[in-house]
C-alpha cells in the first residue's frame, strides 16, 4: 500500500469510526455489530502502526465515547477523565498484554503478574461522586471529558446507595440527600476499619437485567394498547441508556435499572493498595460489584476465568461482551500510566459474536421504494444475545447463493450489537435438495425483475405501477427533503392508498375532493382535515428541484436534481432530454454528461424512467396538477464562490436548510463535515467535535451573527 492510499483509508476510517461512535455512545442507536466496529478499529490501528507519520489529529485512538452534543441534560466536566479500554480478541492478545506489562516495568520474563478479572457488562458508563460518603453527583461518560448530569435520575436506582455504609456512624445522624455530612460528624470507617475518603468517585455501568428488560417491553406494549404505537427497546443496553437519559426522573424511576461498580475516578484517598482491595472496600461501602470479580495470577489463570465466564454467559442475568483484566498492584498501575485513550494496565478480552442454531422456515421477498428485491429469512424464533430473533436479512441473490440456504435448512445465526441478525453458516448445505430459486418477477406486481450490468441487486421494473414501490414512492414524494407536505405522513399515505384514494403523486392534489370522506374516518376532525388540505394546496407551485427529487427516479438524488434544474431550468426540458436519451439520442446523452457531477449512470437512469409509458403518464398527470416555476439562479459571484462552509452547533435564527441555501446562494458548498478543504466553519451553541477539528486545522470560525453579516453584506 502506498502512503497516499494509506492516508486516504485513514481519513475514511476516522470518519466512519467517529460516525459509529456517535451512533453508539451519544444516540444509543448503533448501526453495525460490535465485531464489525472492532474490525474497523483494528484496521485503523494496523495502518497507524505501519505509517506512524500519517496518524491524524482526529484518529479514533484519540477519542473516548462521543461528545454529548444536542443532549437536553446539563453537562458535567469530569474531574478525572473517564477512559476507554484497549481490546484483546484471542488468547495471544492476552499473553501479549501481560508480556508488555513485564517489559514496561522491567520485570523478569517469568515474574508473576497478578491481575483482577471481571465480566464486562454491556451497559452505560456512569460515574458516582461521593463527598464525605454522600452521593452528590452522577454523570455519564460522554466523550470522556464532558458527560451528562444524571444525578436526579441515578438517585432513583435502588441499588445505588445515597450514602456509603459505615457501621460506626451513629444511626441518629441524618444527612439530607445531596448535602455533605454535618460539620463535626465523622463519616466513620468501613467494615475493614478504613476511613471513608472525603471524595470518592465510583465508576461502573448502569444496566438492565434481561428479565427486567423483557418485562419492561411487555409493560410498554400493554400500556400502548395498540401494538403499532408501542415504543419498545431493541435490547437491554438501549433500554438502560434511554431510561437513564430522561429529563423527567420519574420516568427513570419507573424503569428497573441497576448498577455495578468496576473502578474509580477522582479520590482524596484510597482504602487499599491493590485493585482487588479497593473493589472490596467499595463493596463493603454498600455499592454492588461483580460477583465474578476475582484475583488471578498471570495470563493462564486469567484465560481460565474467561472460559468459565464465557461458558456461563447465556445464563447470566445481564448481558456481557467480554472480560476485563487489570493489573492488581496500584503502584504498578501508576507506573504503567496511559496511552491516548486507555490505560496500559487494563485490557478488555472481547467475546466472539454470540451465535445460536435454528431453522430457516421461509424466505420472503420484500420490494423497496426503488424496486430492490430484498430477501428476508423467517426463522424459528431463537434467543441470541438476550434478544429473541425471528428474522434475518439475506441481503441479495448472491448472498443466498453463497450461503446455499433453502427453507428448511438448519442455520447458525449471529447477533452482535443492535443490528439485524445474520446467518453465518448453513449447517445442512450438503443435504441433497434443489437450490433456492430467486424470483425473476416482482412478487407485488408481476413485472420483470432484473439486475443491471455489474450489479448484484435485483429490481422490479414496474416502477410507479408496482404497489410496493407506489406506497414508498408516495411517502418519499411528501417527505421533508422532497415536497415536505405537513400532516401527510406514512400512516396517512398508507390509509389513503388502502382506500384507493391515492395511486400516484397527482392524486395527492386531488384529495381535496375527498374532504367529506376523510371527515368520516376515525381520528379526523374539521381542523385537521382543513390543515392537511391547506398544506397540500400550498405546494401547487413547488420547487422544481424538490419535485424532481420527490419522484424517486433511480440515481437522481437531491444533489443531482439541483444540478439538472440549475442547468436546464424547466422540468419540461428535462423530460424532453430523458425521452431523447430513451430513444438512443447520443447528442442528448452528451448534453447531460457534459454537466459536472452528471455521468452516464444518471443519463441512463433518466432515459430508463422516460422509456416507460406509465412513467410518462404519471409525469404528465402530475404536471397537470402543479405548476413548478422556471428556475432562476440566485447564485452570485462572491468572495465565497467555490469555497466550502460547514455549519455546526445549534442555529438560533435560521434552520440548517436555510443556512445551507444561503451558502449556496453565495456560490459556496455547504458540507457536513470538517476537513482540510473546509474554508469556513459557522459555529452555534453546543458546537462540539467539528469545532474542535476546525480549531486544530486552523480553519476560520465565526458565529451566527457574523455569518448573517456576511450574507447581508453580499446580498
Amino acid at each position: 500500500m502506498s502512503e497516499a492510499q494509506a492516508a486516504n483509508e485513514l481519513m475514511r476510517l476516522a470518519k466512519v469510526i467517529a460516525h459509529h461512535n456517535r451512533r453508539y455512545h451519544a444516540e444509543d442507536a448503533p448501526e453495525i455489530s460490535d465485531a464489525e466496529y472492532d474490525a474497523l478499529v483494528r484496521r485503523n490501528n494496523e495502518l497507524e502502526a505501519a505509517f506512524p507519520h500519517l496518524v491524524r489529529a482526529d484518529s479514533p485512538n484519540q477519542a473516548v465515547g462521543a461528545a454529548v452534543e444536542g443532549s437536553p441534560l446539563a453537562k458535567i466536566t469530569h474531574a478525572k477523565r473517564m477512559m476507554s479500554l484497549d481490546n484483546a480478541f484471542d488468547d495471544v492478545d492476552v499473553a501479549d498484554f501481560v508480556a508488555r506489562v513485564r517489559r514496561f516495568l522491567n520485570l523478569a520474563a517469568d515474574a508473576p503478574v497478578a491481575l483482577t478479572a471481571e465480566d464486562k457488562i454491556d451497559g452505560l458508563s456512569c460515574s458516582l461522586r461521593y463527598e464525605n460518603g454522600v452521593l452528590v453527583q452522577a454523570a455519564t461518560r460522554g466523550d470522556g471529558t464532558v458527560g451528562e448530569d444524571v444525578t436526579s435520575n441515578v438517585r432513583t436506582i435502588s441499588n445505588i446507595p445515597q450514602m456509603l455504609t459505615s457501621p460506626f456512624v451513629s444511626s441518629k445522624v441524618e444527612t439530607p440527600i445531596g448535602c455533605a455530612s454535618p460539620p463535626g460528624v465523622s463519616t466513620g470507617l468501613d467494615t475493614n476499619g478504613n476511613e471513608i475518603p472525603a471524595v470518592f468517585e465510583i465508576r461502573g455501568e448502569i444496566y438492565m437485567a434481561k428479565a427486567d428488560f423483557v418485562a419492561l417491553n411487555a409493560r410498554l406494549l400493554a400500556d400502548a394498547g395498540d401494538p403499532e404505537k408501542a415504543r419498545q427497546f431493541a435490547n437491554p443496553r438501549n433500554a438502560a441508556a434511554g431510561s437513564l437519559r430522561q429529563k423527567d426522573a420519574s420516568v427513570t424511576a419507573s424503569r428497573p435499572l441497576r448498577f455495578l461498580a468496576h473502578g474509580w475516578g477522582e479520590v482524596s484517598a484510597l482504602p487499599a493498595d491493590t485493585q482487588n482491595g479497593v473493589m472490596a472496600a467499595i463493596a463493603a461501602w454498600g455499592v454492588p460489584v461483580s460477583p465474578m470479580l476475582v484475583r488471578v495470577e498471570g495470563a493462564e489463570d486469567a484465560l481460565a476465568h474467561y472460559r468459565g465466564i464465557e461458558h456461563r454467559r447465556a445464563d447470566l442475568p445481564y448481558d456481557i461482551d467480554g472480560v476485563v483484566y487489570k493489573v492488581d498492584r496500584l503502584d504498578w498501575q501508576e507506573r504503567l500510566g496511559f496511552v491516548a485513550k486507555a490505560p496500559r494496565w487494563a485490557i478488555a478480552h472481547k467475546f466472539p459474536a454470540e451465535r445460536a442454531e435454528t431453522t430457516l422456515e421461509s424466505i420472503d421477498i420484500q420490494v423497496g421504494r426503488t424496486g430492490k428485491l430484498t430477501p428476508v429469512g423467517r426463522l424459528q424464533p431463537v434467543t441470541v444475545g438476550g434478544v429473541v430473533v425471528s428474522n434475518v436479512t439475506l441481503h441479495n441473490r448472491d448472498e443466498i447463493a453463497r450461503l446455499g440456504v433453502r427453507p428448511g435448512d438448519r442455520v447458525r445465526v449471529q447477533r452482535a450489537g443492535d443490528v439485524i441478525p445474520q446467518i453465518v453458516e448453513n449447517l445442512t448445505a450438503d443435504v441433497a435438495r434443489d437450490a433456492y430459486s430467486f424470483p425473476d418477477h416482482c412478487p407485488e406486481c408481476g413485472s420483470e425483475a432484473v439486475a443491471g450490468e455489474g450489479e448484484v441487486d435485483v429490481r422490479c421494473t414496474g416502477g410507479l405501477i408496482c404497489p410496493a414501490q407506489r406506497v414508498q414512492r408516495l411517502i418519499h414524494f411528501v417527505s421533508r427533503a422532497a415536497l415536505d407536505i405537513e400532516g401527510l405522513g406514512e400512516k396517512t399515505i398508507q390509509e389513503f392508498f388502502d382506500l384507493g384514494w391515492l395511486e400516484s403523486p397527482a392524486d395527492i392534489f386531488r384529495i381535496r375532493n375527498r374532504r367529506a370522506d376523510i371527515l368520516k374516518r376515525e381520528g379526523w376532525q374539521e381542523k385537521s382535515v382543513d390543515n392537511l388540505l391547506a398544506a397540500i394546496e400550498s405546494k401547487r407551485t413547488p420547487d422544481p428541484m424538490k419535485l424532481l427529487f420527490g419522484l424517486g427516479i433511480r440515481h437522481i438524488g437531491a444533489g443531482t436534481s439541483k444540478d439538472l434544474v440549475r442547468n436546464f431550468f424547466t422540468l419540461d426540458t428535462i423530460k424532453q432530454l430523458g425521452v431523447r436519451v430513451a430513444a438512443g439520442d447520443e447528442a442528448a446523452i452528451a448534453e447531460l454528461t457534459s454537466i459536472d457531477g452528471i455521468g452516464p449512470t444518471v443519463a441512463e437512469a433518466l432515459g430508463d424512467f422516460f422509456h416507460e409509458p406509465h412513467n410518462l403518464a404519471v409525469w404528465d398527470d402530475l404536471l397537470g396538477e402543479v405548476q413548478p416555476p422556471v428556475y432562476v439562479s440566485n447564485i452570485r459571484e462572491s468572495a465565497w464562490t467555490g469555497k466550502t462552509i460547514v455549519f455546526t452547533g445549534k442555529l438560533e435564527t435560521m434552520s440548517r436548510d436555510e443556512a445551507k441555501s444561503q451558502a449556496e446562494a453565495l456560490g459556496a458548498k455547504a458540507a457536513g463535515s470538517v476537513s482540510a478543504k473546509t474554508n469556513l466553519v459557522v459555529a452555534g451553541p453546543g458546537a462540539g467535535s467539528k469545532l474542535k477539528q476546525a480549531t486544530t486545522l486552523g480553519i476560520q470560525v465565526i458565529d451566527e451573527a457574523e455569518w448573517a453579516a456576511i450574507v447581508a453584506g453580499i446580498s
